[in-house]
């Protein structure tokens, strides 16, 4: 699915910018954490925030990764998203760790242990690079 610059690319921690689609038919844009794995995005959010709402009723998404100036390129990546148990905490261990320093990321897993953390996979129809 992915070139090799572009594989190369979505390994860098990059903020990335999901777009899901609201009750009223607006997107509902917010920045995020992600990780590959395999041609699939992984996002970690609580099953209460309002993109895990979005995505249950209409489960078609984008993400925007990358372009600011510092990143040289950007991808946008359009799919279906399906919600998944994180129940170890795998996913949010690995990814926690792939954007913080030791420290704080044992501080944020400590902080999140009894949070009802589930993992949105964005499964790619498209992806078009965009800058």
């Amino acid at each position: 699915m992915y070139s090799e610059e572009a594989r190369a690319f979505l390994e860098r921690p990059l903020i990335a910018r999901l777009a899901t689609i609201d009750d009223d038919g607006y997107p509902h844009n917010v920045p995020l954490w992600y990780l590959l794995d395999g041609d699939d995005i992984l996002i970690i959010s609580d099953r209460a925030t309002r993109k895990t709402k979005n995505v249950l009723a209409r489960p078609q998404a984008a993400i925007a990764i990358g372009g600011d100036p510092a990143d040289g390129t950007g991808y946008m990546i359009r799919g279906d998203v399906t919600v998944e148990e994180d129940a170890d905490k795998a996913v949010t261990r690995r990814m926690t760790y792939r954007y913080e320093p030791k420290d704080e990321a044992e501080r944020l897993l400590d902080l999140w242990k009894n949070d009802d953390i589930i993992i949105l996979r964005l499964k790619p129809k498209s992806v078009v690079k965009v800058y």
